[in-house]
């Protein structure tokens, strides 16, 4: 499905982009004005146009707060953290000493932060104790009643923020009474912009700290505990449950089973030179496909900077450890929503190879083309998403609600 760009990775960031309108992410005209600006796979264009949308954006929050009309606010503060998302996307050429990926991450985090004391419900920063330190992230509460809710806890994938979290599912979680813990854990957000600590794939040692800290929360009933999983998300929050069993349920948007090459899909010959360690021959062919292809060009610089690898071909190897085995599979027994795109390519047959595998009690949804919900993560089709997912909680927890 062609959106505002013929280019594959343009036309689906471009979505991606848009989809958060639901949640006052985007507003679909500033979108297609900021797209007609932007030449095919310019990506120099890309941030610049981005960014001027979101500082005007910004401007207008700004003007409606001194005002007095929060409303109006925390609407453009949402939107322009979103947009500066997107501006940021694209800067992964040299992403450790570019001063454009702090700079527009931090424009993105502040917007945030400014839209989130306008919420309805509590809104508050914390800090997760995490092996001698800690991770930032951020509570959102449904009510200030303080009575305890199901809360769901937001996980980021390969490329994903924190702050683009609430427009994911977060803002959807609160909505339906259910509180909402967003984190950054190694190799996204401020843990790897600011820390310099990547992915790793043993991700309950991360996610259990996460739910070590909800239990100290009397607003956060821990019998409820809901992980999710965004893209490579799908795999960090499958694995937890393998080696957790605290979660009441997990949704994986979408079922992971190993991101061994996915990102970007390489052909057989080539991971078999990189699995071999012929790296020389490797970087070559890894250097031509970066040159025609705008995914695989950012995949390839977004991988080595985000897993904390020198190289392409080490990055790639290092992915092969983010797997899923089939003991891990048998050990969940979490509840589990699989969600699969009808046309993702990133992670084809993986969602229905974890269903066929699974002893906990599931359900495998294939999201259909004919509704607009078969991209990857389904962008540009959150409605019916988050209704799918909330529909299916409903039924999981509903025994202990």
């Amino acid at each position: 499905m062609e959106f505002l760009f013929k280019d594959t990775s343009f036309k689906f960031e471009a979505l991606r982009a848009a989809g958060f309108a639901v949640d006052n992410g985007a507003d679909i005209s500033e979108v297609i004005l900021t797209a007609a600006a932007i030449p095919e796979g310019d990506e120099e264009a890309w941030m610049r146009e981005w960014k001027a949308t979101a500082d005007r954006v910004h401007e207008r929050a700004t003007y409606s707060l001194e005002r007095g009309d929060k409303i109006s606010a925390r609407e453009a503060f949402l939107r322009a953290s979103s947009y500066y998302r997107s501006a940021e996307f694209y800067r992964r050429k040299d992403a450790v000493n570019d001063p454009n990926v702090p700079e527009l991450f931090n424009l993105s985090r502040e917007a945030f932060l400014k839209a989130g004391a306008l919420l309805d419900g509590p809104f508050e920063e914390i800090s997760i104790p995490y092996e001698g330190g800690t991770m930032p992230g951020y509570l959102l509460l449904a009510d200030n009643s303080r009575k305890p809710r199901p809360t769901l806890i937001y996980s980021n994938g390969f490329d994903s923020t924190t702050e683009e979290g609430y427009f994911v599912i977060g803002a959807a979680a609160l909505k339906r009474g259910f509180n909402v813990i967003l984190y950054d854990g190694p190799g996204t957000g401020r843990m790897i912009r600011e820390r310099g600590i990547p992915f790793r794939p043993d991700w309950e040692a991360v996610l259990g700290p996460v739910m070590d800290y909800a239990a100290t929360r009397p607003e956060i009933d821990n019998s409820k505990i809901v992980l999710f999983g965004y893209s490579m998300g799908g795999y960090l929050c499958a694995r937890t449950a393998a080696y957790d069993n605290r979660p009441a349920a997990i949704v994986l948007d979408d079922g992971v089973t190993s991101f061994f090459a996915t990102y970007p899909p390489l052909p057989e010959f080539l991971v078999e030179w990189i699995k071999a360690g012929d790296d020389d021959h490797a970087i070559q062919v890894l250097e031509w496909i970066k040159k025609s292809d705008t995914y695989a060009r950012w995949a390839l610089q977004n991988g080595p900077w985000v897993y904390g690898t020198k190289t392409e071909p080490e990055y790639i190897r290092k992915s092969e450890t983010f797997a899923l085995t089939v003991e891990d599979m048998h050990k969940i027994k979490s509840p589990a929503l699989i969600l699969e795109g009808e046309n993702d390519f990133v992670f084809k047959g993986q969602a229905g190879k974890l269903a066929s595998e699974l002893k906990a009690p599931h359900k495998h949804v294939i999201m259909r083309n004919v509704d607009g919900a078969g991209e990857h993560c389904h962008m540009g089709a959150m409605r019916i998403t988050q209704q799918t997912i909330f529909d299916w909680l409903a039924e999981t927890l509903s025994p202990k609600m």
